[in-house]
Parts: C-alpha cells; structure tokens; sequence
C-alpha cells in the first residue's frame, strides 16, 4: 500500500451548504473499482466495504486482499467492525495515511456478526462505543482524520440519542444513522428518528435507508433535516429585513413631505391593501417571533456544550460546534432585527398619516386666521378714514364727506341692529312655541302619572280580594 499525503479535510465538506451525496458501505461492492465507477458520477466520499479489523491486523494476506486503494480514490472512509477498542485503534492507525478517516459498524444485523460481538449489537453498548472513538482519538496522529459510527435505531429513540450523545462527547465526526431497527429489513425507514437524532446533537448526521435515486436524497433531506441543508428560510427572512431596511429609508427621505406621502396613501391600491393590512402585519409577527424563538433554541442549544478536553481529541468538532453557533446567532439577529423593524415600519407609517393630518388643520387654521387678520385691518382702515373724516372739520362743523360716511355707518349698524332683533324676534317664537310643548307634555305626563296610580291602586285592591 502507498501512502498518498494529501490535505483532504472531510470536516469542511460539510460547511459547503450542499447535501453531500455518499456511497455507503456494501458486502462485496464497494471494492476500489466501484469507488472509481461511482465518482465518476459526483459522489462526495466513498466508503470501503465492512472489514473485520481483527482479521485485517492479524494476516498480511487479508490486508492486501481486503483494502486497496490509489491516489485518486479520496475522500475514503474504512470501514471496520470491531469489539475490542485497542484492535480498532490498531487498524485504524495502519490505514491512516492511506485515507480520511474509519468508520465503527454498529449497524449490521447480520447473525455472524452480532455473534461475534460486531455490528448492531453494538448499539447496546453505547459505553463500549464511546471507548473505540476515543481510542481511535487518542492514538492517529492526524488531527484532521476522521472517526465515525454507522448505527441503527432502537424502539426506544431515547436510548439512540444517549448512545450518539456519548458518541459525540467521545470526539465522533460525525453520525451515520440507518433508519431501522435491528429487527426491521425491508420496513419503511423511520425518517423521524433520523431527524431526532440530528436535533440531539451538533456534529453532523447522515442518513442512510432507502435511498436509491438522486430524488430520494432532497426528499430524505427534507424529511430528516441532516446535514448539507440550505437554509432557505433564513435567506427569505434576511431578505425580509433588508427590504424593511430599504422601505424606512425610503419613507424617511427629508425631501417627501408627509402631504406626499398622505396622497401616495390614499391611492386606489393602497386602500384595497389597507383591508388586508391588519392581518398581514399580525401573520408576520407571529412568523417572526416563532423563528425568533427557534433561533433563541438554537443558541441555548450550541452555547450550553461544554468541549472541554474533547476539543483537543478533536479540533473539527470544535470548528463545527462554533459554526453552528454563529449560525444560530445570526439567525437570532435576524429574526430580532426583522420583528423590531417590522414593528417601527408600522409605527413609522402612522406617524406620516398623523403629522400629515395635522399639518392639513394647520394650513386650514393658517387660512382662516389670515382671513380674519385681513377682516380686522379692513374695519381698522375704514375706522381710521371715518376718525380722519371727522377731525377734519373745525368745532361743531364737520365736512360733508364725514357726515356721509358716518350716516353710512349709522345706516350699516341700524340694518345689522334689525337683522338681530328679526333673529331674536324669531328664537322668541320658537322659544314660546317649545315652552307651549313643554308644558302639554308636562299635562300628558301627569295625566298618564294619576292613570298609572289608579291602575295600581285597583291592582293593590285585588291583591286584598284574594287574601
């Protein structure tokens, strides 16, 4: 076997933001030429068969035979089954510089192999399996080699989660999970214990079942959530928030009056929006707040782990741990963001409609107080020609043009004097015409006042009768 120093990082294929598409594991098939057939065809990391690691360790012959490879054959992941975790560390330190990373089998239901201690029946023995990934850890020299575990699901989902949890705090890269229990072979695969396993933990996870088309990856993606997913509606809900950015700048220009504004409001397409606005404004600050508090989730989720000295075991985890993290914080900005502007945008379009309603009555008052200044400087010009009329005549004589003008006045105010006295003479009439109304209502309610007393006075009479 040649060693192939090359500087593959497996981790770093799942930061990409892609579904990464991976040959799994087969009985007799995943031998090197397949694995060169397959990526021809864009397959991501290719898997070497099961390799029974203490057979592999005890016989050159089975080594050669079982395990070979070329420079072109990466990413490569050996797969082993083991019981013992010297023995797995042992093999895996021999195939370290000859691929990325092994892969612990603790998902073959087969008779031999759970008989032997191998395979599924290692999902029982979630301490034994916390051992191997760490020995492996301990003892390959390369940081950046990967250790995995392919397992399958027990009926009880809480003991697969426990089993991954301690798994993952022994440093695994990341968690294969065949979607069936060690009972089940052609069942549906249960994608929802796949999807709960992937919420349990923060290392990556990679579904396995069933899939046998390209379709039936998105449509395993979409089901189970595993690793490589786009996060599309983060990226609806950031372009949500810069468009609520642009709309407040727009609608804070110094340069559009709120009278602009009030006109661009009251046009025929946006009172037929106007119907639908409570309900859209109350619908997306549910939506928000809901991804706001899944991304509040998330946080508490990635920032309550402790690494501690399984950081060291392994530097990826710790890489990945923190990208998922800043993922979840800035999913949180977003979210907290986009709900705070959508509430200013709200309150900023009310204010416009209010400070242009109160600048229409300013403009109405600022008319009608120039109407009135220029009333009071018309009777102030006429006061000062009448007082100029009349001081020009000398002693008991005055000019005729200010006797004119002063009967004029005295004309003007015995025909305002008239029109009054018509008013007053005509609200006397009405007030007499009430008070007449009044006083018959008052009649007809003593009236009826006396006929009610009678009706309860033979009422009251009756009432004795029957005693």
């Amino acid at each position: 076997m040649k060693s192939y120093n090359g500087n593959t990082n497996v981790m770093d294929m799942f930061e990409k933001g892609k579904v990464l598409k991976i040959c799994a594991p087969m009985v007799r098939y995943s031998k090197l030429a397949f694995r060169s057939l397959v990526r021809k065809y864009n397959c991501d990391i290719c898997f070497t068969p099961m390799i029974v690691a203490a057979d592999f360790m005890r016989s050159v012959k089975a080594r050669d035979s079982e395990f070979t490879t070329n420079e072109c054959d990466r990413p490569l992941i050996v797969q082993f089954a083991a019981h013992d975790a010297q023995t797995l560390a042992d093999a895996a330190c021999v195939v370290a510089p000859f691929s990325d990373g092994v892969d612990l089998n603790c998902g073959c239901p087969q008779r031999w192999a759970m008989s032997e201690g191998y395979g599924a029946c290692l999902i029982n023995k979630p301490e034994l399996v916390k051992d191997m990934v760490r020995h492996v850890r301990n003892q390959v020299d390369n940081p950046n080699y990967t250790v995995s575990i392919k397992i399958r699901i027990h009926k009880d989902i809480k003991q697969t989660v426990d089993l991954c949890q301690k798994a993952e705090s022994a440093g695994v890269s990341w968690i294969t999970v065949h979607g069936r229990t060690t009972e089940e072979r052609h069942q549906p695969v249960h994608y929802d214990a796949i999807k709960t396993v992937k919420d349990s933990v923060s290392v990556p996870v990679i579904a396995n079942g069933d899939i046998k088309y390209l379709r039936d990856v998105e449509s395993a993606h979409q089901l189970t959530g595993v690793d490589g997913r786009m996060t599309l509606q983060w990226t609806a809900v950031a372009l949500f928030l810069y468009v609520e950015v642009g709309l407040l700048v727009i609608l804070c220009l110094p340069f559009i009056s709120a009278k602009r504004w009030r006109i661009i409001f009251q046009l025929r397409i946006w009172n037929f929006m106007a119907r639908f606005w409570n309900k859209v404004f109350l619908t997306m600050i549910v939506i928000l707040i809901v991804l706001f508090l899944d991304a509040v989730r998330e946080v508490r989720k990635y920032s309550g782990r402790d690494l501690g000295t399984d950081a060291k075991l392994q530097p990826n985890m710790f890489d990945h741990l923190h990208m998922k993290l800043f993922r979840a914080q800035r999913n949180l900005y977003i979210s907290g963001f986009a709900v705070f502007l959508w509430l200013v945008m709200k309150r900023v379009i009310t204010l416009i409609n209010q400070l242009a309603s109160v600048s229409e009555n300013t403009a109405a008052l600022q008319t009608q107080a120039d109407n009135a200044n220029q009333a009071a400087k018309k009777y102030m010009d006429d006061n000062e020609q009448l007082k100029k009329a009349l001081m020009e005549g000398k002693g008991d004589k005055a000019t005729a043009d200010g006797m004119e003008l002063l009967r004029k006045e005295v004309e003007k105010l015995k025909g305002e004097l008239k029109t009054t006295g018509d008013a007053l003479k005509q609200s006397q009439s009405a007030a007499d015409v009430m008070k007449k109304q009044t006083d018959g209502l008052a009649r007809e309610y003593d009236r009826l006042l006396k006929e009610h007393q009678a009706l309860q006075n033979l009422q009251d009479a009756g009432s004795k009768k029957d005693d």
